[in-house]
């Protein structure tokens, strides 16, 4: 049996520790594992295909990023390729994709990514592949799975960095906004801001006012606590209103979502007539170390994707259903998205504790 493994999608926590496991698991089945390089370009002749060994995998699992390095512009059947008047083109390469792994031997692909690479894996399969998935977002916007790996390390960034902003703007008196990544998603955002004490949390799935908003921060003053702290994910958006971007993406990419804890900052200075600064952690949340939680759920994905491929269990991807490590079909996992449920227990705690969502 010869399997290979690609990284796609944004980098996540954790990425170094799926294919570590992954590859160790195969070796002890005597399997041979090669490397995709850069989602997969490197079936398209754009990238390395590499052999994986013990030597490859030792000492990676505790490391962030991806030794195979990954991409979010490499989707075969819509690869961009530049003309000559500089304008791009999409064209579909998914025939010349599985030639290339047939060519190379390839019994099986485990890819490892978020709802765009599994969309590429069902056509995959649908071409012929044999593929089975790993979900991997820092959002956690994958469905049939508690947590996708990345999520906990993105969320134990952006805590940290919200009891670091909490005593600075305590000591100004002042409105510190802050911006978590998780674009269609309020996930981190939420379970960032409930842990860490945020006085008001801005999800997508509850569109917020301004004013209610406002209201919070001036409710604060009038209690002696001057200062205040807002977590707002990225594609949060007003009522009636839309989530902000940052103007356009580069070919292949999905749209930049981002630039609304400024707007907010600017609105709420307007109005309190408060101090109010504005932080974007960005890629900060998808860089690093990941957590002890992230390192063990990637090792038990990274497993359970080989056992997975023993089991030909084609068009599944591995997921965790508390307390066990399961398959499911990608057809099931794409059929609807995942999203913050306004009525979870955490949502509802966070109010009973008297955080604001802006409603």
């Amino acid at each position: 049996m010869r399997i290979a493994i690609s990284t796609g999608g944004g980098d996540a926590p954790g990425l170094n520790a799926v294919i570590r496991a992954a590859v160790l698991s195969a070796i002890n089945r005597g399997w041979e594992v090669l490397g995709i390089k850069k989602g997969f370009a490197g079936l398209m002749g754009e990238e390395e295909v590499v052999f994986l060994t013990r030597d490859s995998v030792r000492g990676i699992g505790h490391l962030g990023g991806t030794i195979l390095k990954s991409t979010n512009r490499g989707n075969p059947f819509h690869y961009p390729i530049l003309q000559p008047d500089g304008t791009y083109k999409e064209i579909d390469r998914s025939g010349e994709l599985v030639e290339s792994a047939k060519q190379l031997g390839i019994d099986a692909i485990i890819s490892i990514g978020g709802d765009g690479s599994l969309r590429i894996a069902q056509q995959l399969c649908r071409k012929g592949l044999n593929v089975v998935c790993v979900p991997k977002t820092i959002d956690n916007d994958v469905p049939c799975t508690v947590h996708s790996f990345g999520f906990d390390t993105a969320v134990t960034t952006a805590i940290e960095a919200i009891d670091k902003l909490h005593t600075t703007a305590e000591s100004h008196e002042r409105v510190m906004v802050m911006e978590v990544m998780g674009r269609d998603a309020g996930f981190i955002a939420l379970h960032a801001g409930v842990a860490g004490g945020a006085d008001v949390v801005l999800i997508p799935e509850i569109p917020y006012d301004i004013d209610k908003v406002c209201e919070k921060i001036v409710e604060r003053d009038r209690t002696g606590r001057r200062f205040s702290l807002v977590v707002v994910a990225e594609g949060a958006f007003p009522v009636g209103g839309a989530a902000s971007t940052l103007g356009a993406s580069m070919p292949g990419q999905a749209r930049r979502v981002g630039g609304v804890a400024d707007q907010i900052a600017r609105e709420v200075q307007q109005r309190t007539g408060k101090e109010t600064r504005s932080l974007v952690l960005g890629h900060l949340q998808r860089g690093g170390m990941p957590t002890g939680y992230d390192r063990l759920l990637c090792t038990r994905f990274g497993g359970a994707a080989v056992r997975a491929v023993a089991d030909q269990k084609w068009g599944h991807m591995v997921a965790l259903q508390t307390p066990h490590i399961v398959t499911v079909p990608i057809e099931e996992v794409l059929r609807e998205e995942k999203r913050v449920d306004p009525t979870h227990d955490v949502v509802l705690t966070a109010r009973a504790v008297g955080i604001s969502f802006g409603d």
